[in-house]
């Protein structure tokens, strides 16, 4: 595994968010640095899938900043359209296009805003669907095709913008029990060849496996921000505690 670099890749600087009257996120600080696998875990309703989204603007923020490899997401200037095309995003719905085939789902945003040429697009496609194994269902459509295989595709979209960092949002809650590991497999893999990755996921397997950080949330807040093995094994505050005992089977 490729060891992180010093090199800061996400930077989150005291993020506050509300709904109308409602703090969803408060005083949210973190760092990741590039080659770092930080995943976000904690109780429903605890403000996770909010912070990713604030990481490529898709949720703006009331106060503090956020950049992503030297780009502040939070200043008005910033061109949130050329941000996205960086950093990689894989939701918990797939969010393919239901009209284009599997393999023109991984085209239109390289033509479109990498303004790469269809043959060029065509062959970083290929690739990239013979890399997490779905080569034989170029042709097919969405609806023809497993929610484990859909979010392999959505995977590969995203690589197919060479991204600087991926952001996960539970990309395996939607899916049968018997499809998660075939899209925590590719995830695992991008995390050994050294992507910054964000994901937030309840997949504690997962997390003991690659992550290098573990951020708890809980309330809008970041409770604890720790070494993988540290939070584990010695967990910091009661709430973590509980959530652990209630997550992983004894």
């Amino acid at each position: 595994m490729i060891n992180p670099t010093d090199e800061a890749m996400i930077i989150l600087e005291n993020v506050s968010k509300w709904y109308g009257d409602f703090n969803v996120l408060s005083h949210c600080s973190t760092r990741i640095h590039k080659g770092e696998v930080v995943v976000v875990c904690g109780p429903s309703g605890s403000g996770k899938s909010t912070l990713i989204k604030t990481v490529n603007g898709l949720e703006p923020v009331q106060s503090g900043q956020i950049f992503v490899n030297g780009t502040e997401v939070t200043s008005k200037k910033t061109n949130l359209a050329r941000l996205r095309s960086h950093v990689g995003m894989v939701f918990q719905h797939f969010e393919l296009f239901p009209h284009l085939s599997i393999i023109h789902n991984l085209v239109l945003a390289q033509e479109k805003v990498l303004k790469r040429s269809r043959d060029e697009a065509m062959e970083k496609g290929l690739m990239l669907l013979k890399r997490v194994g779905l080569e034989p269902q170029t042709d097919k459509f969405p609806s023809q095709l497993s929610g484990g295989q859909q979010q392999r595709v959505a995977i590969a979209r995203a690589l197919c913008m060479d991204p600087v960092a991926m952001l996960f949002d539970e990309p395996t809650s939607a899916l049968d029990p018997e499809m998660i590991n075939e899209v925590l497999d590719v995830m695992v893999e991008l995390a050994y060849e050294g992507m910054t990755m964000m994901v937030v996921t309840h997949e504690m397997g997962f997390a003991r496996k690659v992550a290098n950080r573990v951020l708890f949330m809980e309330s809008g807040s970041i409770l604890e921000d720790s070494p993988k093995d540290k939070f584990f094994d010695n967990p910091a505050t009661q709430r973590a505690k509980d959530f652990l005992a209630n997550i992983i089977p004894h």
